[in-house]
């Protein structure tokens, strides 16, 4: 699972050319995206193997008649159409064959602990982008990218008996997608001089950041592939998704990603984010939103928890199905790490953002950390 999509960067253009252009083109970075295979499910199906083969779905309290939603889905679940946050009664009709099973936070974090504590000692540069999936920078390095990516690989399946998936290439946001090319269990290693022939064919929504509404909206104007929106013209995609959205609409599609892998050290904020599959609307949907909101927010105290820091300011953010984004943040009197107070602050965020649209991105977020 993956409820962490990368926002579009704030970068310089000119800085992010020089990157893409630089000598010999091939790795001026290193960058890799590993990215663990169905996490929660492959957790429950390696305490219960004799499920393996089985759909499995995740969700809730693991009872179908629930009006929640799904957490995550195996592979063979999602054969059916079943993906996460999707409500549970669809994805009962969907696969009413499947093995629901309830979620286990604590389970999934030990474990997540393991897999990371397997990867930093090959690759101590890591990012770390929620509960089951990192970004590294192999740049310095000496092995080769083949070498260390089986190396990585070899480790998490030492540490935890799962898999992953892993892309490497020069940026984040191409590693992102390289990691998703040969899933479950696979090793993507992606050059600049393959962006024509392996990232430009593919469906513009393979980039993170391009949900079903721009996708949509991309396809009515003749625009399908990422090859065909790397051709448009910047302006005439700032004329119709504006200009901080349509400038890194264009940069994307050519490949363009200047930001660094950022350590632990580097934080000035922690956040969770879940892009829907289907737009959420906050007065309708509101049960679904407030149980996605109250996941998040249980997240986001579990990380705090993990790189010990405590933070006074509390946001949310949204994006609806215009592409808009709000965000809403609440300074507290107090540093905290308790999931029951960014919960609460989450809450009293969300009901100042706009009701009127339905929404396709939610975030929480924490931030002005206690210092020391």
């Amino acid at each position: 699972m993956s409820t962490t999509p990368l926002s579009p960067p704030d970068t310089d253009d000119d800085d992010a050319a020089t990157e893409i252009a630089a000598p010999g083109g091939d790795f001026a970075r290193r960058i890799a995206h590993l990215d663990m295979d169905a996490f929660y499910a492959s957790v429950e199906l390696a305490r219960r193997p004799e499920l393996a083969g089985l759909p499995v779905i995740v969700g809730g309290r693991g009872d179908p008649e629930s009006r929640g939603v799904v957490t995550t889905a195996n592979y063979e679940a999602r054969k059916f159409g079943v993906h996460s946050a999707m409500p549970m009664a669809k994805a009962v009709r969907l696969c009413p064959q499947a093995v629901f099973l309830p979620v286990d936070f604590a389970e999934y974090r030990r474990v997540s602990r393991l897999f990371k504590a397997a990867i930093v000692e090959i690759a101590p540069v890591m990012e770390d982008r929620g509960i089951d999936e990192v970004y590294l920078d192999l740049t310095e390095h000496e092995e080769p990218t083949r070498v260390l990516g089986l190396a990585l690989k070899a480790a998490v399946k030492e540490a935890t008996g799962l898999t992953c998936s892993i892309g490497i290439a020069p940026n984040k946001l191409l590693a992102k997608i390289a990691s998703d090319l040969e899933k479950p269990n696979g090793l993507t290693i992606l050059r600049t001089q393959d962006l024509a022939t392996r990232i430009w064919p593919l469906p513009a929504r393979k980039i993170n950041g391009i949900g079903p509404k721009a996708s949509e909206k991309l396809a009515a104007l003749g625009v399908n592939t990422i090859g065909e929106l790397a051709a448009c013209e910047p302006g005439w995609l700032v004329s119709h998704f504006g200009k901080s959205y349509g400038a890194w609409l264009h940069r994307a599609a050519n490949g363009i990603d200047a930001r660094p892998v950022e350590t632990e050290s580097e934080r000035k904020s922690l956040s969770r984010e879940t892009t829907f599959a289907t737009d959420l609307h906050p007065v309708r949907d509101w049960q679904a939103l407030a149980r996605l909101l109250a996941e998040l927010s249980r997240d986001v105290a579990a990380d705090l928890a993990k790189h010990k820091l405590r933070g006074r300011t509390i946001g949310v953010k949204v994006r609806n199905d215009q592409f808009a984004i709000a965000t809403r943040d609440l300074s507290l009197p107090e540093f905290t790490d308790r999931e029951a107070v960014i919960r609460k602050a989450a809450f009293e965020c969300f009901a100042r953002v706009p009701q009127n649209r339905k929404l396709r991105l939610l975030g929480v977020r924490v931030s002005n950390f206690e210092q020391g």
